[in-house]
């Protein structure tokens, strides 16, 4: 996600704010900005006597600071950006801060405006110009239509206008002595010290000048000047909060007080899948312009293709589960790696569908350099703007995950099968092989997930002394059938990647025609049983291996108590609709991959011989 950081006080603030966005590095970017309040020489300040001083540039935060080291004037108050781009490409002119029609107001912004299309449309009509394919710009224009002396009750007009999620921190020219701030569904903190306020996304930003916080909530506004910080409810009302004192340092901070990135990255799964939904599916109806598929042609699909690598193979296995299902198209699945080298057939009315959380992949890059040459038409699921895949992709779907620091995937795999949820249920409505119940049912259920989610994930202690308990076993088995078996794929590598445990993943009903010759009392059999059309199946498979002395972990549904009469151990999940466990039923197995590694001092965010992105064969 974005970084800001803005300082008022009576310190020089361009290396403040340089050296805040670098303590936000790890959050992961792809341009650096500032905007700096400064005096017009021979003013004495005042209304007319401030300039906003700006500047930007793609790539590092050392190439925005080099650039900087240009810019003779400083001030003491001001704001920076670091941007992860979710709408228009990494370059200069979409990097924050943005600005208004006059250039006396400026803006930062950590989230995604879903109606920035329609506001920006209206504001182009009213005369305003933009200079950037950002939906954040959007918001200085608006600040600049609502201003009318004051930038706060511009600011509360604004977050009543949006739709969407974001961290907004504003400055204006005519206000030189204050930072305006509003938050919806992101973070914003405000830091107080004795020589100057902050506004942060993040504590580490300014955890060097203070340690004393305030958190901002959901559609409150804050006005910080030198001497003050002043937040305001929703209606505009004053709100009383006294500040808390934080005793991380920055290490912790960075990772939120938790003590890997691959933990936290686990506990943001909710935000995550809250985000990838945001704008595709509200008020129970899903928009999916993105596609840049007419009704038409969806109607025509014969099949489709997907092509992917690693955990995205495995999405991409749910994937083909659900489109099949829902929709009734023939679905193929294909490993990056192997697709061009057999001369694959691409037919008339084919979808190629390429998934990749970094979209820099290279054996998905060449797979879907192939389906051009053959007149494939390509869609991307990636989770980064700008990558090479998705500028050679005809349309792209953006997962909004947020930058993923540890090198094994987790949030992203769940945003990618979020949006193979989302694209499977919008086919089947076009394509009319779902009626309007089961419609409303699907995307009803898929509103619930995050929260279903965050359940599974309150009870992370549970998954610990599971973990605690086995975590010396030398082999371990994952059974899945359907929709268990790519979730028991991506457990068993899950458990490989961060372990260095020997880990197989096996469709249940295979295990009599080889793996069970495997099992024994140093092997631990990990079954995805939730109650689905195949659970009496899965239980028969469970209570094989059962046989063979095996040690049992079942991830099973709620109110099963049946289960444990053949497991060792049990964690129960959340109901749902058969097809949406998959999504659930891994969160557990992510947990415990990880809690079985650091039980054995493994390096989780950084595996041996692992990168987060291949790009080389």
């Amino acid at each position: 996600m974005c970084g800001i950081v803005a300082y008022a006080g009576i310190k020089k603030c361009k290396n403040i704010l340089i050296e805040g966005l670098k303590r936000l590095e790890y959050r992961g970017y792809d341009s650096a900005g500032i905007a700096i309040m400064v005096k017009k020489p021979g003013t004495e300040g005042g209304p007319g006597g401030f300039y906003v001083s700006v500047i930007k540039e793609a790539g590092k935060i050392k190439v925005m600071e080099e650039e900087a080291k240009s810019l003779k004037e400083d001030g003491t108050l001001g704001i920076g950006h670091t941007r992860w781009a979710t709408h228009g490409e990494p370059v200069r002119e979409n990097a924050h801060p943005h600005t208004d029609c006059t250039g006396k107001i400026a803006v930062v912004h950590n989230g995604i405006i879903e109606n920035f299309t329609r506001l920006k449309r209206e504001l182009s009509g009213e005369g305003h110009r933009f200079k950037s394919d950002t939906d954040t710009e959007v918001l200085p224009h608006l600040l600049e239509k609502y201003y009318e002396g004051d930038l706060l009750v511009a600011m509360q007009k604004l977050i009543k206008d949006i739709r969407g999620s974001g961290a907004i921190v504003a400055i204006s020219a005519d206000n030189p002595d204050e930072i305006i701030g509003a938050r919806i569904a992101s973070p914003l903190v405000a830091g107080i010290s004795k020589e100057g306020n902050f506004l942060a996304s993040d504590m580490p930003a300014v955890l060097e000048h203070t340690k004393n916080f305030m958190v901002i909530y959901d559609y409150e506004t804050v006005r910080v000047t030198p001497n003050s910080v002043d937040i305001y409810d929703s209606e505009g009302r004053p709100v009383k909060r006294e500040p808390f004192h934080a005793n991380w340092n920055i290490s912790s901070a960075e990772k939120s007080g938790y003590e890997d990135f691959m933990l936290k990255e686990i506990f943001e799964q909710p935000f995550g899948i809250k985000e990838t939904m945001r704008g595709r599916l509200t008020g129970g109806y899903l928009h999916f312009d993105e596609l840049n598929l007419s009704e038409e042609k969806i109607k025509k699909l014969k099949r489709i293709q997907i092509i992917a690598a690693g955990t995205s193979y495995h999405a991409a296995l749910t994937g083909k589960l659900l489109i099949e299902r829902w929709a009734k198209i023939p679905v193929e699945v294909d490993f990056s790696s192997e697709y061009r080298y057999r001369d694959p057939i691409v037919e008339e009315n084919c979808l190629f569908i390429a998934i990749t959380q970094s979209g820099e992949t290279i054996d998905t890059l060449a797979a879907i350099r192939e389906a051009r040459s053959k007149d494939a038409k390509v869609v991307s699921i990636t989770n980064v703007v700008g990558s090479t895949i998705s500028r050679e992709s005809d349309s792209v779907i953006y997962t909004h995950a947020g930058p993923e620091i540890g090198v094994c995937a987790t949030k992203t795999f769940t945003s990618q099968i979020i949006v193979l949820y989302l694209m499977a249920v919008y086919f089947a409505k076009i394509r009319k092989k779902i009626n309007v119940e089961k419609y409303k049912t699907i995307l009803e259920e898929l509103s619930n997930i995050p929260d279903k989610v965050q359940i599974i994930l309150d009870q992370s202690g549970a998954i610990k002394k599971i973990a605690d308990r086995t975590y010396r076993y030398s082999c371990f088995l994952f059974l899945g059938r359907i929709f268990g078996l790519p979730t028991a794929l991506e457990g068993a590598l899950k458990l490989k990647e961060v372990s260095y445990i020997h880990a197989e993943g096996y469709p249940a009903g295979e295990m009599k025609h080889g793996p069970i010759a495997l099992t024994d009392s140093r092997t631990v059999v990990v079954g995805i049983a939730p109650r689905d059309p195949v659970y009496e199946k899965i239980l028969s498979n469970i209570q094989e291996v059962k046989a063979r002395k095996a040690t049992i972990f079942t991830i099973a549904s709620e109110g099963d108590g049946s289960i444990e009469e053949y497991s060792d151990y049990v964690f129960h999940v959340p109901g749902t609709l058969k097809e949406l466990y998959g999504i659930l039923t891994i969160i557990p197995l992510q947990l415990y991959s990880y809690y079985i590694a650091k039980n054995l001092s493994r390096d989780v965010d950084q595996p041996r011989n692992l990168a987060k992105s291949v790009t080389v064969e």
